[in-house]
């Protein structure tokens, strides 16, 4: 990975400026449109479907609850990632992780796991989480990504997602513990 890449936390919607949420609508566009899972099953995709998307996931942003974290190179936002949980005292000791994403242009160079890596750390050690949990698109390969990282998978939703008549994908859940 370049030495010129940082990572930005942030958790609150006051923090994140325009230029960051146009940043972040572009990556999800660009990663969406390259066949990536991240929340949007039919691509193509443009920034009028995704901007609102971004403002849902920036205005939930809180301390407790639900950081943002991105990763920059040279200025660049070139990857993100969102971690939540749920303030039930039940299950406050986990989290979830959404949308991981790197451009597709940095794809294979360690920004993802380095994203992975990081929010690893900020949610044991700022977060105060146990674990993590995550829900992946089966037949994208991103099993064996996460597995890479230390996830476990712990089950599955067969044939959860329809993309088509006939074009059923599993929904893979995956654990991470001990952070």
């Amino acid at each position: 990975m370049p030495t010129l890449s940082f990572f930005q936390q942030y958790t609150a919607p006051s923090q994140v400026t325009e230029q960051v949420k146009r940043e972040l609508v572009e990556c999800w566009v660009e990663v969406t449109n390259a066949g990536g899972a991240a929340g949007f099953p039919f691509p193509p995709i443009n920034e009028t479907q995704a901007a609102p998307a971004v403002d849902k996931v920036v205005n939930a942003l809180s301390l407790s609850t639900n950081r943002l974290l991105t990763v920059e190179v040279g200025g660049e936002l070139i990857g993100w990632l969102n971690v939540r949980r749920d303030p039930f005292e039940l299950i406050a000791h986990w989290g979830t992780i959404h949308h991981v994403q790197t451009r597709p242009t940095h794809r294979g160079r360690g920004f993802g796991a380095a994203l992975m890596n990081e929010v690893r750390r900020i949610a044991r050690d700022e977060m105060e989480l146990d674990q993590l949990h995550l829900a992946a698109r089966g037949g994208a390969g991103l099993e064996a990504f996460y597995g890479r990282l230390g996830w476990k998978e712990i089950g599955r939703w067969p044939g959860a997602l329809r993309f088509a008549s006939g074009e059923d994908r599993d929904e893979v859940l995956m654990h991470l513990a001990p952070l």
